[in-house]
């Protein structure tokens, strides 16, 4: 992910160039970076904070998702890895083996420094698998006088299902210092693979393209993808989407994402992609740049795709880093958890892209509570009892506002603001008209400690104007924690729906993943409750507005634990 002067895009994700000196974009800890955690001993499965059903190891420090592929029946996830401590550094791919992207066997790390072209350190990358169905890994060594080059790797036997080895070639690096950060590849009807390379130049962001016949030797093309004003281009992702879900080949739309060093934020667009020209046209109704559309408005980064041919949909992986600090994170000895893979589509009407939790996760779900057509009063709230465990839990609930002539008028100050600024004036706890009405969850009894998520609804001139937000700011007693409000303007027309809205919501201790409107807004946090913990967290629904809301319908699920274990261990 996040090194410092260039980023790549190919069908396969790739890592960063440059004839610079390697600079990690994350904040480095020479002291600790090799500090075993918790004494070299594996992390307490009592542990009131680490997550049941989302993927982490059992310690240490993770972050971005890089190869992530289907092959012979087997999921792959490689990702980035400090084996010997909770804090940035000694990077390595690690990996792990799914058949049903819920529960995970962890392997040896596929990728490590042995040689001049990577002995510093093996960063971010991306997998495919070629025409010959031979599965190949492109990423970002640092070589011995600390630059970024791009190197490939392949498996050393193909029979093993789990493709537990990888031979690094010698001709490598393929592309030479001066390049970028994090590619992805993929292959065009002329038979010539393309890589895109996030950079920049100066203060521009670029999304630069380059060719190769046999995916060994790579020469640059002589335009950019697509550049913007918005600095260093990161995590690049560039893949097509169907138009619609019986779309015929060629019917597509293309997908750039990405990844933005300055706000930590990752930005899309979608459009036209001319396979002879190699020039790519975003939609003209698109923002560009931190104006932009994002896969997820809270803390989600370094995400990557993968199509997944098995049941022909596209994957979405992303990272969520730690909002506690580094002290707590050595103490805990474990930092980093990956989103829960998500589905992501076209919107039916062409606006934006859509994602939904992959509908594996639901094999999880175990006890059932069932409320339903439950009016709540403005300035009231109730428990939703009967969950054995509420810090580990799948909520669905579709609420319908009873009166939006209540809405509060939107302030026409805000049209320049973002999302995220409008939350933090307008909060949970900040009475509304219609809102805000959501979730309280991770709350303790007595309500102390409690993370909101919920809808507030403005009314704009023209048509209502819904704020979906994730509010941290009660979530904790602890200290030196980073609590930011994270939110979203939802695109929908809730006069048409009949006021109604709906959410999901999954809780898992220290992650709350929230979506909105069916799929069409996302928003993840971290939070670190001290008292609501295990069997002592609660989940209510509240409405803090005038206008009374009706609970048409909850369903809310205890979640089992994912089976997540090492090789080693069976």
């Amino acid at each position: 992910m996040a090194i410092q002067p260039r980023t790549w895009v190919v069908f396969l994700l790739l890592a960063l160039l440059s004839s610079s000196v390697a600079e990690a974009s994350h904040r480095v800890f020479p002291d600790l970076q090799s500090l075993d955690a918790v004494a070299d001993r594996t992390v307490a499965v009592d542990d009131p904070l680490r997550t049941g059903f989302h993927f982490q190891p059992p310690s240490h420090w993770i972050n971005d998702p890089n190869g992530v592929m289907y092959y012979k029946g087997v999921y792959h996830l490689f990702y980035q890895y400090n084996p010997k401590a909770a804090v940035w550094g000694n990077i390595v791919w690690a990996h792990a083996v799914s058949t049903d992207l819920v529960n995970w066997v962890t392997l040896q790390p596929a990728i490590y420094p042995t040689a001049p072209f990577d002995v510093n350190g093996c960063w971010s990358g991306s997998a495919t698998v070629l025409p010959d169905g031979t599965p190949a890994i492109m990423y970002t060594g640092i070589d011995g006088e600390g630059r970024q080059v791009q190197n490939v790797a392949y498996p050393k036997d193909l029979s093993d299902p789990y493709l537990r080895e990888w031979v690094k070639p010698d001709y490598n690096p393929v592309i030479a210092p001066d390049a970028g950060v994090n590619a992805t590849a993929w292959r065009g009807p002329d038979g010539l693979w393309r890589l895109v390379i996030g950079t920049k130049d100066n203060h521009r962001g670029l999304a630069v393209l380059y060719r190769s016949r046999d995916f060994q030797r790579w020469a640059p093309a002589r335009r950019a993808l697509h550049h913007g004003d918005t600095g260093m281009w990161e995590c690049p992702d560039f893949y097509p989407v169907a138009t619609s879900p019986g779309a015929v080949l060629g019917d597509v739309k293309h997908v750039l994402k990405v990844s933005l060093d300055l706000t930590r934020f990752e930005y899309y667009t979608f459009g036209a992609y001319d396979h002879a020209t190699e020039t790519y046209v975003p939609d003209a109704s698109l923002a560009d740049g931190n104006d932009g559309l994002r896969y997820d408005y809270g803390n989600f980064y370094a995400s990557k795709t993968f199509l997944d041919p098995a049941k022909q949909r596209r994957i979405l992986w992303g990272w969520a880093n730690e909002s506690d600090s580094t002290a707590d994170d050595v103490r805990k000895g474990w930092a980093g958890v990956q989103a829960i893979p998500r589905k992501i589509w076209l919107a039916p009407d062409g606006k934006q892209l859509m994602q939904w939790p992959v509908a594996e996760v639901e094999s999880l779900r175990g006890n059932h509570v069932n409320i339903t057509d439950k009016l709540v009063e403005g300035g009231s709230y109730f428990e939703v009892q009967g969950l054995m465990s509420p810090a580990q839990a799948d909520v669905e609930v579709s609420f319908a506002a009873m009166d939006l002539d209540k809405a509060e008028p939107f302030d026409p100050a805000w049209r320049g603001a973002d999302a995220q600024t409008v939350c933090a004036a307008r909060g949970a706890d900040v009475k509304g008209g219609v809102g805000p009405f959501g979730l309280w969850v991770l709350a303790s009894d007595e309500l102390k400690e409690r993370t909101a998520v919920f809808f507030r609804v403005f009314k704009a001139q023209d048509k209502h104007v819904v704020l979906m937000c994730n509010d941290p700011s009660r979530s904790s007693y602890a200290d030196h924690l980073y609590k930011p409000t994270f939110a979203g303007f939802i695109d929908v027309d809730i006069a048409k729906t009949g006021g109604k809205i709906p959410l999901r919501t999954l809780i898992d201790h220290s992650m709350v993943e929230s979506f909105g409107g069916h799929g069409r807004m996302s928003i993840l946090s971290r939070v670190y409750p001290t008292k609501a913990v295990g069997d002592k967290a609660r989940l209510y629904v509240f409405n803090h507005g005038e206008s009374d809301v009706k609970v048409t319908h909850l369903n809310a699920y205890d979640m089992r634990s994912a089976k997540i274990s090492n090789e080693n261990d069976h």
